[in-house]
C-alpha cells in the first residue's frame, strides 16, 4: 500500500532536529553560541521530535577554541530547558570528537562523562566503516544505558550506488554487522549529499528485510537532492530522518523540516507538528542569523552544488581545499585538485570522504598537484597506509605504500588489527601535564582531545588568561553598528567620485 494514501495504518515518520549542531555547523562553520539557543529550547522541546542533535561533530572543537565556551556545560545548560526531547550527538568512533584515534582510557572516560552531562543517543561511527573503531565507545554507551545508534558512512566510486566497492551488498553487510553488535537503531550517514533518491529507496527496502532495528537516513542538501531523497526513503518505510528549522537548512545543511511536516500533513505519516510553531521559532533564527553572517559562503550564486554530483567532494572539504590553494596562490588549480581527489583517493585504500578521511585524502591531493605526486606526505597519510585509522575498504596501491611509510618511524609493513590497539594509554599523561589546571575530568577530556588548545580556554575558563576580543560573542548591537560605519564610508566614496 502506497504510505501516502489516507486509508491504512498510521505510521508516523520519526524526525531528529539537527539546528543546533549540523545546521551551523555545516552554514555558519560551528558558530552559534549556546545564548541564542536558549530563547526557543523549551520550544523546540514542545514539538515532538524524536531527538536533538546538540553536540559532537566539531561542536567541541569550535566551543573551547573560537567561542570560549565549556563544550559540556553547553549540554547541562541545555539539559535545564530541553527536559523531555532526548539529546543526540555525533561520535567519530575512536576518534570520539577530534581527528585522530584516540587511547581506550581515553575514550572510556569521554563516553561516561558525556553521559553524565546528559547525553542520550549516540550516533557513532567510523570514516573507513570499519567497526572494530566502535569497540571501546560502544561497550561504554551500553554499559551506561544509552542509545548506540550504529552509523554507516554512504559513499561512492560511480554516479550511482554501485560498482566493485559501494554496492548494495557492502551496505546490506554492514547494517547486519551493525545489528548483531547490538545497535538501538542504524543511521545511514549521506555527508556529501550524493544519494540517488531511487537508489536509497531500494536501499532502504531492502534493508528492511534484512534487519529489525529501526533506520534513520541522514543527508545533506548540497547537491539539491535532499528532499527527493527524504521522500522516496519516506515511501519505502525509513523510520526517522534529520531535518532543520528552515533559516539553519538547505544549502550544505539538511532538510527544512516545516516543508517536509506540510508535504506528509495528512498521510499516514504525517509527524502531527505544529506548524505555526516551527516559523515561530524559524522568527527567532532569523533575528540572530545576521551575527553568523560573516561565516555565510558567498563565492557562488546557486545555493546548491551540481558539482558534488560529479567530484563527491563534501562542503566542508571543498573549503578546506580552497583555503589550501588561497593559501598558495594557486586556486586556479583547483580543477586539478578535484581531479587528483579521486585517484588519491583510490590509491589510498577508497576511504568515505568524511573527517577525518576527507582532510588527509584532500590534503595530499593538493600536495601531490602542487609538489608532484606524493614528493610530500603528510603524517596523517603515512598513519592511514600503516593502519592506524583502521581497515581501508580496498587495499592501498602497492606502490604508493611503498612511498608513503618509506623511513616511517613505526615501520614499514602496516599493521592489520584494532586500531587503538597500537596506542598507549594516555590519561596519566595528560594529568602529569596539565597538572592543578583541570579541576575535574571534564576539564581533562579538554585538555586530552586538544592538547595545545584546550590549555588555553582552561586558562580563559578559570580567569587565569583574558580572551581576546575575537572570541568575545558578537550582539546585534555590534552588527548594527557595523552596517551603519559601512554605509558612510559607501556615501563618503559615492561622494569623492562624485
Amino acid at each position: 500500500m502506497d504510505p501516502f494514501l489516507e486509508e491504512g495504518p498510521k505510521n508516523p515518520i520519526k524526525i531528529q532536529d539537527n539546528t543546533f549542531r549540523d545546521g551551523h555547523q555545516s552554514l555558519f562553520a560551528t558558530r552559534m553560541r549556546t545564548e541564542d539557543m536558549l530563547p526557543i529550547a523549551e520550544k523546540m522541546d514542545s514539538v515532538g521530535f524524536w531527538a536533538m542533535e546538540v553536540w559532537g561533530g566539531a561542536t567541541f572543537d569550535t566551543m573551547h577554541r573560537f567561542l570560549g565556551e565549556d563544550p559540556f556545560e553547553r549540554i547541562r545548560t541545555l539539559k535545564q530547558h530541553i527536559k523531555k526531547t532526548p539529546f543526540s550527538m555525533l561520535l567519530r568512533g575512536q576518534n570520539l570528537v577530534g581527528y585522530r584515534n584516540y587511547a581506550d582510557d581515553v575514550a572510556r572516560l569521554f563516553v561516561d562523562k558525556a553521559c553524565e552531562a546528559g547525553m542520550d543517543v549516540f550516533r557513532v561511527f567510523d570514516a573507513l566503516n570499519d567497526f572494530r573503531n566502535f569497540k571501546t565507545v560502544v561497550e561504554r554507551i551500553q554499559a551506561n544505558g544509552k542509545h548506540f545508534q550504529g552509523t554507516i558512512c554512504y559513499s561512492l566510486t560511480e554516479r550511482r550506488m554501485g560498482g566493485d566497492v559501494f554496492n548494495l551488498g557492502y551496505y546490506l553487510a554492514k547494517a547486519r554487522e551493525i545489528q548483531e553488535m547490538g545497535a538501538d537503531s542504524l543511521c545511514l550517514k549521506d555527508m556529501a549529499g550524493i544519494m540517488s533518491p531511487f537508489d536509497i529507496a531500494k536501499l532502504v527496502t531492502e534493508l528492511k528485510k534484512e534487519i529489525s532495528i529501526p533506520i534513520h537516513l541522514h543527508t545533506h542538501y548540497t547537491s539539491g537532492m535532499a528532499s527527493m531523497i527524504y521522500l522516496e526513503a519516506i515511501k519505502a518505510g525509513v523510520d526517522i530522518v534529520d531535518t532543520c528549522l528552515a533559516p539553519f537548512a538547505l544549502r550544505t545543511s539538511q532538510p527544512a523540516v516545516e516543508p517536509l511536516a506540510a508535504t506528509l500533513y495528512q498521510t499516514t505519516r504525517d509527524p502531527a507538528f505544529d506548524i505555526e510553531l516551527l516559523l515561530e521559532m524559524g522568527e527567532h533564527l532569523e533575528s540572530v542569523a545576521p551575527k553568523y553572517r560573516d561565516y555565510v559562503s558567498r563565492h557562488r550564486m546557486s545555493v546548491i552544488d551540481t558539482g558534488v554530483l560529479l567530484h563527491q567532494v563534501p562542503g566542508g572539504m571543498i573549503s578546506n581545499l580552497v583555503s589550501q590553494l588561497k593559501e598558495a596562490k594557486a586556486l586556479d588549480r583547483l580543477p586539478e585538485v578535484y581531479r587528483e581527489v579521486a585517484v588519491t583517493r583510490r590509491e589510498l585504500g577508497t576511504p568515505p570522504l568524511v573527517t577525518p578521511t576527507s582532510q588527509i585524502v584532500g590534503v595530499q591531493a593538493v600536495l601531490n598537484v602542487l609538489f608532484g605526486r606524493y614528493k610530500m606526505v603528510t603524517n596523517e597519510v603515512k598513519d592511514l597506509v600503516y593502519g592506524l585509522y583502521g581497515k581501508t575498504p580496498t587495499g592501498v596501491d602497492p606502490e604508493v605504500q611503498k612511498k608513503v611509510l618509506k623511513g616511517y618511524k613505526r615501520g614499514e609493513t602496516p599493521v592489520t588489527g584494532r586500531a587503538a590497539d597500537y596506542l598507549e594509554p594516555e590519561l596519566d599523561k595528560v594529568r602529569e601535564r596539565v597538572g592543578d589546571l583541570a579541576k575535574d575530568d571534564f576539564d581533562l577530556l579538554i585538555t586530552a582531545l586538544y592538547p595545545n588548545t584546550g590549555m588555553q580556554f582552561l586558562k580563559w575558563k578559570y580567569g587565569l588568561e583574558e580572551k581576546p576580543p575575537e572570541v568575545k560573542p558578537k550582539t546585534l548591537e555590534d552588527i548594527r553598528k557595523e552596517d551603519e560605519a559601512m554605509a558612510a564610508a559607501i556615501e563618503q566614496v559615492c561622494k569623492a567620485s562624485l
